[in-house]
This record gives structure tokens, C-alpha cells and sequence, in this order.
């Protein structure tokens, strides 16, 4: 390892730590021109850089002369470009060739529809080829090689091998970026402190921390990249995962809840109230949320199902055998829509029943809020239904024992925890709108039990889902929908916005509303719903639609969760490209609640991909699980129920869908590490000490753990 004083002797001296924080300029090939660009990529100091994990690889390991070349066989050949060129083809596409001399013999690189790559490469620039190749008439091609550029001192030795690809900014090739990172392992890589311990290291057959690093960014053939690869990966989820864990331990061993028991005599109670037998996947989700009940540590269960499938039945269940035990149940949901809509379900099945119940949300007169915070803190009232509210300071339950938050998007910790009493704790069913990737279960509710509801009700049909492009298409449509109207169905339109941005936006609510008055649905019932108009007007638009006093719903996605019409059969979507995949399938579970076939149409003019391969997705699928799936493909991990608005996926380097196997990996060490104690002995305190330091703040850890 070079002195650092040969690199910069103004550079920081010290701790290798300290030597690690030595400012990127200051490493050996940078220079402050290229860290001010390093700053795009968030690359301050040479550990930064250490750290700037590749994205994969270019094999460049099996390097060939000309003659000893093979047809579709992955190897590579380098020479100097003597010739660059592009065609025109018909209907606008190009073909770019550049020409390669590789010692007197020829070979030529193909890019269609690239002709920005003419102007990448300049004539004699020392070039590597890497692909599959065809013999042509007698000359070498490769369609679309990936590409390695030799820098004048460079030997074929260094280009050659395994080369990692890096994101990159503008101003920085990646040829740049290699010899950047190998000249900070070179310099630093051995300064870098593992905290993992050897033992540990050992057991599950892991390299060093440096040995990764230099496996990472100089490896000598593919397997070392992926080895190091994974190390890094791991450490990242690994101590998130410790932190979860730690979290999980601190409320099974500092909290405690108010035991519920439920006998055979009060489940039968409760299940009378239905008018449905419940399906295998809900008897299930009854039986571990009963059997959480039942402890004296607190439950901290998620409960997620599929659209339609019933979880709202399961969380009644567990609120109501909390209250015949005698104790106080609340739920939380995240609008005053849902929280009305909640509300208007209990009053329902509770109609014949003496339990006391109160809907706390904003705007509640000054009296009617008094006498309902005086019911909460006496203990009086026994089933609580509200927003946000129902954690303000001024909310005093007398002996809550179970709190239920159904949530779109996940409230915090802190927020869970503000109905932790000074002695005894709610248990907790949290319930997701919409079903969500494995790889987000383990990661944004890893601290939680999960139960799974698959399975529909029976007679339950299956949507028909439809894309409709063309406005001949959407003439059929229509009349389609009119003759399902005149049969005794109902109708949503769903809008995108409250009201248009310009004069041709014709998905505003109120415009599209006015147009089919006038139009398709003229003479037929229509209303129009959205979140603007006030409460009252917005309960009575949907008791009348409840009531069949209306024909047709035009809406925002004010009616997305918790709306539950059985006759409404049909669901068209205005400007449906510009809704999420798992947004579109929340709103097409609004239809087809009862034994009536459903049909769900997607209307769009787009020509987007990736807009277009979301409506493909909602035709093909009915399935919620497979769906989120594919939604955090199409959009990344981190816009999925808005943790990267929210910070709250707090990974450095690992991607939760695309690491899902090491991620389990790193979830399966981090609960035997805990559990068994081993966690808590001296060899972990220095990776204790870092996971604390990342993570206690966001997971509420007390410092010690």
C-alpha cells in the first residue's frame, strides 16, 4: 500500500479512519477537477469512493486473437480503430460499423439505431471488443460488443479481465472511473476496519472487509466480483436487519400487553354478525392474531390481502373479542374518507349490539368532541374509529388493548407508539390497502409478524379488464356500458383530477361529468363524487349510490379503499397511464363486490412503455401479490408505498427486489444473532455500535440496544 504523504502531503494523517475521510481529490489519480464532478455521485472522501459499488460487469477475461475466435462463444479481441461509419436503413434507422485492427486481421463492431456511438470512439483508439461473434462473408462482426477503451498507458493486461461498470456523471468515462476506484483500493483499501467478526466471517465462509473491496473493483475473474459483491450487499441489509431484530426484542422484552382470551363462545359471537362464512385464508389470520392476543407481550402483526379478500372482517373480529374481554379496541386509518367509511361498516354490523363506538376526526363541533374524549378516558366508550386524531396528546384511553392502523401509506414508529401507555401496551394489527413485495415485507414491516390472505370469497368473479386505445373502441364501450346500466348495474368513472389544468384536459372530474350528462350517459342517473366537496354532500352522493339511486359514480380516487357496492359491476378509468399499477388495481377492486360478472376498462391514448406495460399487466392479472411484484419492478423499490419521499428505506447500497436472496440471507443471521443472545457478546460490540449509529434514530432504539 503506497504512504499516503506520496499521494498528498497535506492530506489528513492519523487513525485509518481518520485516513479514510482524506478528501477525494487527494487520491492518487482524481485531482480536484474530477471530485468536483465525484460530487454528483456523492463521493466526498476516498472511503466514498471505496464504497461507489459497481453496478455489474464486463468479461473481458477471455481475450482471443483473430484466428482463435469461435461463433457465439462470449470472448473478446482488441485492436485499433482504422474505419467508422453509419448507413442509413429504411424507415429512419441506422447502422453504425466501427473497424478494429487486430494485428493485420479485421474485425467490425455493429450498433443499430445508435448513432451516437460514431462519435464515442476515434480513429486509432485502442479498443476491446467483448460479445458473441458471427463469421460474415468471410469477416468477424460483433452486434452490439460491449466495449473497453485502452488509455494510452495502458497494457492489454489491465483492460483485459474483469472490469466493473460504474454509475457514472457527466465528465466521467468509465474508463476514468476504474482507475479512480483502483487507485483508492490500492491506497486505502487495507484501512478500511471490518466490524463483522472472524468467527463469524468464517462460519458463513465471507471474505474480509478489504478483501471484498479489492474483489469488488480489481477482481480476477467473475466469481471474486460476486463474492465481493455480496459481502458488501450483505453488510448493508445485514445491519438493517440487526436493527429490526433489536427493535423486535426491546418491545417483546420492555412492553407489555393486556392478555385477551378468546373462547370458542365469543369467536361464535363475533361470526354470527357476518353474513358469510369465512374463507380458509381469514379462519387462518383469525387464529394467529388470537393466539398473539392471548400473550402478554404485545402483538406486532401485519395483516395484508389481496383486494376484496376480506381483511376488514378479520381486524373486526380481533377489535370486537377485545372489547367482549373488556377492554378498548381503536382504528386508525389515513383520511377521514376511510375513516367514515370504517365507521359506517361497524355501525352496520353493530346495529343490534350495545358495544359504545365514536368516530373521532377533525371538525368534530367543540361538544361532540368534549363528551366522545370524556367517553375514550372513562372507558365508556369501547370502540374507537378515527384518523391521526385519535393519537393527539388530548386522547386518554382508560385500558386500550388492541390498535388496529389501516394504512395506504405506513404510519411511523412513533406513531405506533403513541399508544403505548407508562405500563401496558396495545397489541397492534397493522393492515396494508394493497398487497406489497416480499422484499418490502422484510424490510418496511420486518419488525412484524406477517399473516397472508390469498383467497377470495366464493362466487366472487373474475374482472374483465380491458386497455381501450382507440376512440372507436371507447364508441363500443359505451354502448356496452349502457346496456349493463339498463340491466340494473352500476357504473364508476374514475378521473384523475379534480379539475383540468388546461381547456382540452378532459380528465378533470367535473368536466368529464358534464360531458357524458350531455352525451353517453345522457338521461341516466349520473353524480359526481371527489374529495373537494364537503362531508355531508359527500356522504349523501354515496348513500344514494349505495342505494341505487344513482346509475353512475363519476369520482376521483376519493372511492380507491373502503367503498363496498355490490351492485357496481363496471369501472372505467380516464387517462389511465397516468395511474400506478397498484393504484389501478385498488381502484378495479371496487367492482365485482358481489355475484354480478365485473368489467374494468383502461382508457388511454399513450404510447409510453412503460405506462403501456402497466395497463398490460392489469389485463393479464388478477392477482394482487403478482401485481405489486411487478409495480416495484416497473417503478423500484423505493417509490413503493412512497419510501423514498419518506427516507424510509434507508439502504446505502443493496436494492431490496433485486437482492430478495441475500436480503432473507441477511434476515435469517440477523434473527439467530439476536435471539440467541450472541449478539449481545464483546466480539459484536464494534458492528452493534454501527448499527446502532445508522439506524437507532429511524427505529426508535435506545442507544444501548
Amino acid at each position: 500500500m503506497s504512504d499516503l504523504k506520496s499521494v498528498n502531503p497535506n492530506a489528513p494523517q492519523g487513525s485509518p479512519a481518520e485516513r479514510l475521510l482524506t478528501p477525494v481529490q487527494f487520491v492518487r489519480g482524481v485531482g480536484p477537477q474530477r471530485a468536483e464532478l465525484l460530487k454528483n455521485l456523492g463521493i466526498l472522501t476516498a472511503r466514498d469512493l471505496l464504497f461507489h459499488v459497481p453496478t455489474g460487469i464486463n468479461d473481458f477475461s477471455d481475450v482471443r486473437t483473430v484466428p482463435k475466435l469461435e461463433a457465439d462463444v462470449e470472448q473478446s479481441v482488441h485492436g485499433f480503430v482504422v474505419d467508422r461509419d453509419v448507413r442509413q436503413l429504411a424507415g429512419g434507422r441506422s447502422l453504425v460499423g466501427i473497424m478494429l485492427d487486430c494485428d493485420g486481421h479485421y474485425v467490425r463492431g455493429l450498433w443499430f439505431n445508435q448513432p451516437w456511438v460514431l462519435k464515442k470512439y476515434r480513429d486509432n483508439e485502442h479498443l476491446v471488443f467483448s460479445g458473441k461473434p458471427q463469421k460474415k462473408a468471410g469477416r468477424w462482426e460483433f452486434n452490439g460488443p460491449r466495449v473497453a477503451v485502452l488509455a494510452p498507458d495502458d497494457d492489454l493486461e489491465a483492460a483485459a479481465g474483469v472490469l466493473p461498470r460504474y454509475p457514472l456523471t457527466d465528465g466521467i468515462k468509465l474508463d476514468a472511473m476504474q482507475r479512480m476506484t483502483r487507485s483508492a483500493v490500492e491506497n486505502y483499501g487495507d484501512l478500511v476496519a471490518d466490524c463483522v467478526p472472524e468467527s463469524f466471517r468464517t462460519d458463513h465462509r465471507l471474505p474480509d472487509l478489504s478483501t471484498a473491496l479489492r474483489w469488488l473493483h480489481t477482481p480476477d475473474s467473475v466469481k471474486q466480483w460476486q463474492d465481493g459483491r455480496y459481502r458488501i450487499l450483505l453488510d448493508d441489509l445485514l445491519e438493517f436487519q440487526l436493527g429490526l431484530a433489536l427493535r423486535r426484542r426491546i418491545w417483546n422484552r420492555t412492553l407489555k400487553a393486556r392478555p385477551i382470551e378468546v373462547s370458542a363462545k365469543v369467536d361464535a359471537r363475533i361470526r354470527r354478525l357476518f353474513e358469510f362464512r369465512f374463507t380458509a385464508g381469514q379462519d387462518q389470520s383469525i387464529r394467529d392474531i388470537t393466539q398473539d392476543l392471548q400473550q402478554s407481550a404485545p402483538m406486532h402483526r401485519l395483516l395484508q390481502a389481496d383486494v376484496g379478500a376480506g381483511k376488514t372482517a378479520v381486524a373486526v373480529h380481533a377489535m370486537l373479542s377485545a372489547i367482549a374481554a373488556g377492554y378498548q379496541a381503536v382504528l386508525m386509518a389515513p383520511t377521514e374518507v376511510l375513516a367514515t367509511q370504517h365507521w359506517e361498516t361497524f355501525n352496520e354490523l353493530l346495529a343490534a349490539s350495545r358495544v359504545q363506538r365514536g368516530l373521532l376526526i377533525g371538525g368534530l363541533p367543540a361538544a361532540k368532541r368534549r363528551e366522545l374524549l370524556e367517553g375514550i378516558s372513562s372507558g365508556k366508550m369501547q370502540l374507537v374509529i378515527g384518523t391521526q386524531a385519535v393519537i393527539q396528546d388530548s386522547v386518554k384511553f382508560h385500558n386500550l388493548a388492541l390498535a388496529v392502523i389501516d394504512e395506504q401509506h405506513r404510519f411511523g414508529v412513533r406513531q405506533r407508539a403513541s399508544f403505548t401507555g407508562n405500563d401496558v401496551s396495545p397489541h397492534v394489527l397493522v393492515m396494508t390497502a394493497t398487497p406489497i413485495p416480499r422484499s418490502l415485507c422484510l424490510t418496511q414491516f420486518g419488525d412484524l409478524d406477517v399473516s397472508v390472505i390469498r383467497d377470495l370469497p366464493p362466487g366472487r368473479q373474475k374482472v374483465v379488464t380491458a386497455k381501450i386505445m382507440e376512440l372507436a373502441e371507447q364508441a363500443k364501450m359505451w354502448n356496452f356500458v349502457r346496456q349493463q346500466l339498463e340491466k340494473g348495474r352500476q357504473a364508476y368513472v374514475v378521473c384523475p383530477r379534480v379539475e383540468g389544468q388546461s381547456e382540452d384536459d378532459d380528465a378533470a372530474a367535473e368536466t368529464v361529468f358534464t360531458q357524458l350528462l350531455r352525451t353517453e350517459l345522457a338521461g341516466l342517473r349520473v353524480e359526481l363524487l371527489h374529495g373537494r366537496m364537503d362531508r355531508e354532500r359527500r356522504h349523501d352522493v354515496m348513500n344514494r349510490y349505495r342505494n341505487h339511486e344513482v346509475d353512475v359514480l363519476v369520482s376521483t380516487t376519493v372511492i380507491e379503499v373502503g367503498v363496498n357496492v355490490p351492485n357496481a359491476t363496471i369501472m372505467i378509468i380516464q387517462q389511465a397511464d397516468r395511474f400506478g399499477l397498484a393504484q389501478l388495481h385498488q381502484l378495479r377492486g371496487r367492482i365485482c363486490r358481489g355475484s354480478y360478472q365485473g368489467y374494468c376498462f383502461l382508457l388511454s391514448t399513450t404510447d409510453a412503455p412503460e405506462a403501456l406495460e402497466r395497463l398490460t399487466a392489469l389485463e393479464k392479472s388478477a392477482d394482487g401479490f403478482e401485481l405489486a411484484e411487478k409495480d416495484a419492478e416497473l417503478r423500484g423499490p423505493g417509490d413503493i408505498l412512497g419510501l423514498r419521499q419518506s427516507g424510509a428505506m434507508p439502504l446505502r447500497h443493496a436494492d431490496p427486489l433485486r437482492d430478495l436472496s441475500i436480503l432473507q440471507v441477511a434476515r435469517r443471521m440477523a434473527q439467530d444473532l439476536v435471539d440467541d443472545g450472541r449478539f449481545d457478546l464483546p466480539q459484536f460490540i464494534e458492528l452493534k455500535t454501527v448499527v446502532l449509529a445508522r439506524f437507532a434514530h429511524l427505529l426508535d432504539l435506545p442507544q444501548t440496544g
